[in-house]
Parts: structure tokens; sequence; C-alpha cells
């Protein structure tokens, strides 16, 4: 009989989302939104990681969020039927190594014997059952390595960082050879042809007491963090952090923090369907099309056009003769521009909001 894992899952609901503005707002970001699934991308995540899966059993999610998104996070996990082990309410942003040392020591005093995953709340995963399958491969060598989830790459991405596997410590899982940054097409189609690179998901799979051990490289976020959860004020699942303790951490990656540094990283690579949406090409790359590759969303009438993305929330969207854009309308604001500068709505909300 397979060994059953207890997971515990920390989902990261931190994001902005200011490339997908003005759908993502700061009083609601994207994950909060129905892009691109059935239901919000939150929701979604929350509803992957819960119930019993083979050799995997799902404890209570602890989430991690803005101290303003809570209304958010209580409704739609309310909606699904899933009651949050805990929600903890950060001050202000500070990255993924500062929530990945909250996270680990949240779940080593509820059960120091389970594993932490660690995700973001705004990733699209199509195929379930390969991500629990991946999820149940690397559990195994979770105990003595943080494992990544690395997303087998189907074309020369320069939008995503790189993993290069090393030596196979066993079920397709690796050691980590090295991390590389977000590459030049030229690069990363040379990634491509020699293999062994997989894209860094930004997911991890740890034993909590290996993680709180491999800050050593970097003490100060560890110890911020845990001054900042052992000061916190806590009210029923609600957890708020200790304010001066965790502005004060520096605000780093967990890749840059721990993974680039520890001598136990490992990559599980896996092929799961999946998509960080962070920008309105990559929705309009995986969106349903129709036979001019037009994505349609709400109020929307299209003439002889071809390759949009189109969304109206409460504002119909109407175009003729138009190919390669992004058209967003809300009643904030309205935002077209060619798909290929998607990147630059982030800019466009600064300029629109006086830069906030």
């Amino acid at each position: 009989m397979a060994m059953k894992h207890t997971i515990v899952p920390a989902i990261m609901s931190g994001g902005a989302g200011t490339r997908l503005w003005p759908v993502s707002t700061e009083a609601k970001p994207k994950q909060f939104h129905v892009i691109g699934g059935v239901g919000t991308l939150f929701a979604e995540t929350a509803a992957r990681v819960s119930g019993e899966a083979g050799a995997l059993s799902f404890a209570a999610p602890l989430v991690l969020c803005n101290v303003s998104h809570t209304p958010w996070v209580e409704a739609q996990l309310a909606e699904i039927g899933v009651s949050a082990g805990a929600i903890v309410l950060e001050p202000a942003p500070r990255n993924t190594a500062a929530i990945a040392a909250v996270a680990a020591s949240l779940a080593a005093e509820r059960d120091p014997e389970a594993l932490v995953l660690l995700l973001p709340a705004d990733h699209i995963i199509a195929d379930r059952a390969a991500f629990l399958a991946t999820i149940e491969r690397a559990a195994p060598f979770a105990r003595e390595h943080i494992v990544t989830f690395g997303i087998q790459p189907n074309r020369p991405e320069t939008g995503y960082g790189y993993i290069k596997s090393g030596h196979e410590l066993g079920a397709g899982v690796h050691a980590i050879a090295a991390f590389r940054e977000k590459p030049n097409r030229e690069t990363a189609e040379l990634y491509l042809a020699e293999g062994g690179y997989s894209w860094n998901s930004g997911m991890f799979l740890f034993a909590p007491a290996l993680m709180l051990q491999e800050f050593a490289a970097s003490p100060a976020i560890r110890d911020g963090a845990l001054a900042a959860l052992k000061g916190a004020r806590r009210e029923g699942a609600l957890v708020h952090l200790e304010a001066a303790s965790f502005t004060a951490i520096p605000s780093v990656p967990l890749d840059i923090a721990v993974m680039e540094k520890t001598a136990r990283g490992a990559v599980a690579a896996c092929d799961i369907g999946w998509a960080d949406l962070g920008a309105w090409d990559e929705i309009w790359r995986i969106a349903a099309k129709d036979a001019a590759g037009n994505a349609c969303e709400g109020a929307v009438v299209v003439l002889d056009s071809a390759n949009n993305l189109l969304r109206g929330d409460g504002v119909r969207v109407c175009v003729a003769g138009v190919n390669d854009l992004i058209v967003i309308a809300t009643p904030e604001a309205v935002i077209v521009a060619p798909r290929m500068r998607a990147q630059e709505v982030k800019r466009l909300r600064e300029l629109a909001l006086g830069g906030k």
C-alpha cells in the first residue's frame, strides 16, 4: 500500500495583477476574477488542492493575502465549501520568501510531519490529475529536498525563468543544476533544442523544518517572518501578522533568498496544462477562439476582425477591420493595444492612476 502524504496547501494570494488592469484592480485583483476558467482563479486553486486523492490527503489550506482582500477570500472559499486552516493577513507585500517562511512555521505548528505545497493563487492548471500525480511523485523527495515544479516547455517562451535539471534523484525528480533568468528568444530556442530545461512555475513542495533550515542563507527574512508570526493577533482562522516586524523584512523572491543558494533544491518536471496569467496576451493564447482567432468575453460585437482579445465588462466592445489587438473595457477604463505590447498595460495603469 502506498504511503499516505498529508499536504498543507499554502496559497499565496497577495499579487496585484497590474498587467491585467482594468479588470484586475487594487481592490479586487485578478485572482478573485473569472479569467480563463469556470470559477475564479483563487477558487479553482483552492478546490484543486482539497480532499483526498490517491496517496495524498490535503489538509485545510493556509491562505496568505493582503488584509484588504479578506472578504474576497472568505466569500470565495465559502462558495466552494472549503474551510481555511488559517487566513494570514499581510500588512504589506513582502514577496514570496517571507511568505514561505510564515507558511513553513504555521504548517509546523499544525502538523510537523506534513508537507507544505506553496502555490500562487492565479495559475491555470488544466490537467488536475497530472498535477496530483506530480505531487505524489515528488512527495517522497520533499522530505530531504525543496521540490519545485518545472513545466515542460512547448515553445521558446521568453516570459518565464528556466530550470536546468541535474542528476536524477528518482521517478522523474532531478537535482537542480541551475536557474536561468528570462532568456531572449535565441537562448530560449537553444534551451528547447538542448533539452533538460523546464519553466520555473513558482510552486514548491517541502517539509517545513527543511525550508526553515535552508533559510540560513537569508536569516533576516526567516527571523523577521517568525517574529511577525509570534507577535500576530489571532482571531479564529484570521492571523494578523505583526506589522512592524513584517514590513521590516527584505522583499525578496524565494528563488533568490533560498533556491539559488541551497544544495537541497530539486525539480519535478511536469505537463499539467499550466499557464501563468501574467498579461492579456497569455489569456488570448489559452482562450477558446472563434474561427477568425478572436477570443471574446462579455458584451462583444465583431466584424471582419481576427486574432483579437476582446472583453466587455459592463461596457459593449464593438470592433471592425482590426487584427492582433487587445481591447478591454470596464466602467473604470478602456484599453486598446497590440497584443505584442501586452506587458505595457502595467505602465498604462501607472500613467492612468498617477503612478499608483
